[in-house]
Order: structure tokens, then C-alpha cells, then sequence
């Protein structure tokens, strides 16, 4: 036991999990330890943004790349409400980090002092950030802090991992007790749950039994580190996998047995794939409304006449959507590890051929190709929206990482993006928090230096968070910045135009009486930071642009301007009740 301050505790805790980095922004509300985070420099390190949502997004892309959590520092009051939406970004993504918030003195509990939020208790930041974390923890006295920093540490990273609150009144940061600082059990705690003999037995039963077997994965398996296995699982079986945004990359999608996303913007093969499957093995993924076209029958899947089997590490989201033949509570990995063993063990059985499916999804890929290739050597002035996802991935090293969030953009990325290794593609996806990817992109260089690290982000996103420029000034992060310019709020306008008959208010970007496109000058803004940047309006100049951009490994933008009226080509639905959903552009929905 020592005499510790309970700054100092913290601190000392967090070097001793390895926390390399704090994301965090001053307030006096946190000023009482950030002379022990100083004290301790040579050891971790403090990165302040220009705001707290940007912090809290940053860590959540640091933990997407590396699997390790770092904290966010913010102060009382507005400090650590502008912390919200990212936490509730990493929560709805399983995205784990510690959330250190300050409070008020315990001394001053309930007698309203400065940015107290006192209405229904005392010093209630806990009751706001609640839905947005996994749990919060308040203490009032230092000795109280071990424990907490333990329970918080297991239940942030334990099962499915989420963002975790600790919430500090200020006084604790400079008060004193007889503590010794904790170890997390993190490290000592299996969280390799495994499935039932009889439930592999099962699965492989089923399997077996199909003509038209699919796996549909998500996040799941990502964060399982599973993608050897899935490889070698699709490979041996010959079965095709669909993928969820957040798992892509975890069998390369060149494979021939990678389909893509499925969904309103998925591709066809995926929508054609999950339509007519009789088997589905689904890990990791939670059936949510984009990759399930809103759960109409027909459209993206047919279950229950498709017979499913899911696999998840959190409970709740088995048969969420959709009834399951089978449940099983399992790691991704460690489930994908024992199927395989078990055909290792069934080696005269496990030789059967799903050629004639695998044929099929042949054809229909052709016919998915034939119809957007052309597209993506396209010369036009503003860019097609396919060329500049095609340039993208024809410069990006296998490697590089991409972070994307809510957009138009992010369709056509979804739907056209090949992401060859698992954690490249980083998204903004449960709760598709416009300025993930613009601040992520900062955290993603810190865990990856040595790799390119690019944000795709809209106009309207960029503009949410241009702060970012400042910090990758600041703090030598050279990340890269493409601004997809299209003068609008695309996503959503597009929406209005489908449903309200080609009406639109208030997602486009018009300036004056003849409501000329209007957007700021990005490039001079990066510049007026200290930024490199350039403007692109011809498809031509687009590659070259970018490709000097990643050789000076130093912060870019690119001011990007892409043809606002061109719309990804819807290959499911997506339904907004009680307004009758949209028939696909290419394909059509199919019930057995």
C-alpha cells in the first residue's frame, strides 16, 4: 500500500496496462491530474484535439487497429457531453475504451456549482452517458478507484467489448489514500468461449445436408482475429462468404469466394447469394436493417425457409431478427477452430462439392460486373463516384487503412470497396456517427504509423470536424484526407428525391438567389492549418494527386469533386415505414 494521489493511481494504473496514449482535451474540471499524466510523459503520452468527440473517435479507431484500448481524458459539464456521440459509435461497433470523465468536488455535490448537472441527483453525468457505454462507474473517494479501474478494465474488454466510463469528481484527483494500484484480470480470463460438441456436430449436420450453403460474417469475426481460419474454412468447403462492412477483409475480397456486402448497397452476387441460400452460418453479425433490406422477405434473405445457424459472443443478438434453428454463444475463432477440427475427424464426409452453387454465383457475378465495370474507367468531369473508388484501390498497398463514416461515400465503398486484409476498413456503422472517420483516421496513424492511413469523408462530415487538421499539425500524425465534394448531403438528399418526388430542402449546399453550389475552399482551409493539399476536378489528375499525397508522409487533403447525380444502384431495399420501400435497380427480390 501507498500514499497516492488519486491522479497519480490512474496514471500509474493505466501505464501499468500498457495504455500508450491518453486522447484527451483540458478543462478545470481534469486540470487536478494532469500534472501526474506530466509527471509520466516519458511513459504515456497525451494527445489533445481540438474537440472531445474527435478524442473519443480517435481511441475508437485506435482499438479497431490494434485490439488494445486506450482512454480519453475530458473535463465536467460540456467537456464530457461532447463525448457522447462517440461513445455511442464504439458501442454500437464493439469498440472498447476507457472514458475517464471529471466531476464536480464531492464537497460540492447538489448545491448546483458549475456545470453540475444536479435535476434528479447529484452530479448525474453517469445517468447521460449510461445508454452510450457498457457501464459507468462514479466513485467518491480515492480508495474506492482500484476497484473500480479493475471492474472497468474486465468489462470493457471481457465478452463484447465496448466503451466503459469512469467518472471522477474533481476533488479525487488530488486527494490521498493508502491504495495499492490494481491489475486487471483481463489478461487472466479466457474469452475464448467455445461451442458444444454436440452444437458442432449439429452445424456440420446441417451443412452437409445443404445444396446452396452460405456464412455470413461481421464484426465478430474480426475482433476474434479469425481470419485464417475463415479462409481456410471457405477455401476447403468451397462455400461463399458475405460480409458485414466492419468485417470485410477478414477473407480477402478477391477471393473467389467473397461476395461483398449484401443489403440496399451490397452487391448482387451477396443479394442473389442470400436470397437463394437453404444454409445459413452466420458469425459475428447482427442482422441489422441495412444488411437485411430492412428484413423483407425476399430481398436480402428468406429466412425461415433459409435454415440459420448464428454464432455470437453476446446472447442478445442471437435471434434478435430472425429465428434460428440453432443458437450457439461462442468466440468466432474458437467456433471456427472447431469446425475445423471436426472435418478433420469427418474426412470422408467433408469432400462434397457445392460446385453447381458455386457455378451459379459465377454467373451472377458476371452479370453484376458487366454492368458497373464500365463505369470505373470513366473519364467525366466532375468524377464518377466508381473511379474514384477504383483509383483508390488500385494505389493502396494491401495494408493501408481506410476509415469511412456516414454518407453517400460510404455506399459506394460498401459496395465496390476490396479490402484484402482484416482491420483496413474502418466504419462508422451501428450508429454511423458523421466525423468517425475524419477524427478516427488520426488514432488509426497512431496504431499503425508505418502504414498509409487515409479518410474518405463527405463534404458535410468533413465540415463537422475540420479540427482534425490542427491535431495532425500539432502532433506530426500524417494522415491523409480525401473530401468527397459533392455539395450536399448526398445520402440523405437522394432519400428525399426517391420518396418525396424529386423534392429536396435542406441537403444541398446552394449559395444566394441562384442557388449556386456553395462549399468552402478545402484545400485553402488545409492549407490556412499548415496542411499540403489540392483540388480535383478532373478524373485524370485524381490518381497522380493521391499518389503524391501518400509519398509525402506528412497531413494531405484532397478537395475531391464527384458527380453529385449519379446514385449507388440499389441491389436490395431499405425501408423508412411507413412509406413504401424502394424496388432494386439490378435484381429482384425472390421468396422460395
Amino acid at each position: 500500500m501507498t500514499v497516492m494521489k488519486g491522479g497519480e493511481l490512474i496514471t500509474e494504473f493505466l501505464i501499468r496496462e500498457k495504455v500508450p496514449y491518453v486522447f484527451g482535451i483540458c478543462g478545470h474540471g481534469n486540470v487536478g491530474i494532469l500534472d501526474a499524466l506530466h509527471q509520466e510523459q516519458d511513459r504515456i503520452t497525451m494527445i489533445s484535439p481540438r474537440h472531445e468527440q474527435t478524442a473519443g473517435h480517435m481511441a475508437d479507431a485506435y482499438f479497431r487497429i490494434k485490439h488494445e484500448p486506450v482512454a480519453t481524458l475530458t473535463s465536467c459539464g460540456p467537456g464530457s457531453a461532447n463525448l457522447i456521440m462517440s461513445l455511442a459509435n464504439a458501442l454500437a461497433d464493439s469498440s472498447a475504451f476507457l472514458a475517464i470523465t471529471a466531476n464536480v468536488p464531492t464537497q460540492q455535490f447538489n448545491r448546483g456549482p458549475f456545470q453540475e448537472l444536479h435535476k434528479h441527483n447529484q452530479a448525474d453525468f453517469p445517468a447521460l452517458v449510461r445508454p452510450v457505454v457498457k457501464r459507468s462507474f462514479q466513485a467518491y473517494r480515492v480508495d474506492m478507484l482500484p476497484l473500480m479501474l479493475r471492474q472497468a478494465t474486465n468489462t470493457m474488454l471481457m465478452g463484447r467489448p465496448g466503451p466503459v466510463n469512469l467518472d471522477v469528481p474533481f476533488n479525487l484527483f488530488q486527494e490521498e489514500a493508502d491504495v495499492e494500484v490494481p491489475q486487471s484480470s483481463v489478461n487472466a480470463i479466457s474469452n475464448r468461449s467455445g461451442a458444444s460438441d454436440e452444437d458442432v456436430d449439429y452445424t456440420l449436420d446441417m451443412l452437409q445436408a445443404a445444396k446452396q450453403p452460405l456464412i455470413f460474417i461481421g464484426h465478430g469475426v474480426t475482433l476474434s482475429e479469425a481470419s485464417q481460419e475463415l479462409s481456410i474454412l471457405a477455401e476447403r468447403l468451397n462455400i461463399p462468404v458475405i460480409s458485414s462492412p466492419n468485417g470485410m477483409g477478414c477473407l480477402d475480397m478477391r477471393s473467389e469466394h467473397s461476395l461483398g456486402f449484401i443489403g440496399r448497397n451490397g452487391s448482387y452476387p451477396a443479394n442473389q447469394a442470400g436470397r437463394h441460400c437453404d444454409f445459413l452460418l452466420a458469425i459475428g453479425a447482427r442482422f441489422d436493417d441495412r444488411s437485411a433490406s430492412s428484413w423483407l422477405e425476399g430481398y436480402s434473405w428468406n429466412m425461415p425457409s433459409t435454415k440459420l445457424v448464428q454464432v455470437d459472443i453476446d446472447v442478445s443478438e442471437i435471434g434478435r431478427n430472425y429465428p434460428v434453428n440453432l443458437g450457439i454463444v461462442a468466440d468466432a475463432r474458437t467456433f471456427l477452430r472447431q469446425i475445423l477440427t471436426e472435418l478433420d475427424s469427418r474426412a470422408e464426409e467433408s469432400n462434397k462439392s457445392f460446385e453447381p452453387w458455386m457455378d451459379q454465383i459465377q454467373v451472377w457475378r458476371q452479370e453484376w460486373e458487366e454492368f458497373t465495370k464500365p463505369h470505373f474507367h470513366s473519364s467525366a468531369s466532375p468524377m464518377r463516384p466508381e473511379r474514384v473508388v477504383g483509383d483508390i484501390r488500385k494505389l493502396l498497398s494491401d495494408d493501408a487503412i481506410i476509415s469511412l463514416d456516414s454518407g453517400v461515400h460510404h455506399n459506394w465503398f460498401m459496395q465496390f470497396w476490396e479490402a484484402r486484409q482484416p482491420q483496413t476498413m474502418l466504419n462508422a456503422w451501428g450508429y454511423s456517427a458523421m466525423g468517425f472517420g475524419v477524427s478516427g483516421i488520426l488514432g488509426a496513424k497512431l496504431a499503425a504509423p508505418d502504414r498509409p492511413c487515409i479518410s474518405i469523408c463527405g463534404d458535410g462530415g468533413f465540415t463537422m470536424t475540420p479540427h482534425v487538421l490542427c491535431t495532425a499539425v500539432e502532433y506530426d500524425i500524417p494522415a491523409i484526407w480525401i473530401v468527397w465534394n459533392n455539395f450536399s448531403w448526398g445520402a440523405i438528399r437522394d432519400i428525399q428525391y426517391g420518396l418525396f418526388e424529386g423534392r429536396e430542402l435542406g441537403t444541398a449546399f446552394y449559395q444566394g438567389e441562384n442557388r449556386e453550389p456553395y462549399n468552402p475552399d478545402f484545400a485553402a482551409m488545409a492549407r490556412s492549418c499548415g496542411v499540403d493539399a489540392a483540388t480535383i476536378t478532373k478524373a485524370n489528375d485524381f490518381a497522380p494527386a493521391l499518389e503524391h499525397a501518400i509519398s509525402q508522409n506528412k497531413p494531405y487533403l484532397l478537395d475531391v469533386h464527384v458527380d453529385s447525380e449519379i446514385r449507388p444502384p440499389a441491389t436490395g431495399t431499405w425501408e423508412l415505414p411507413p412509406i413504401p420501400p424502394k424496388e432494386p435497380v439490378f435484381g429482384k427480390p425472390f421468396t422460395p
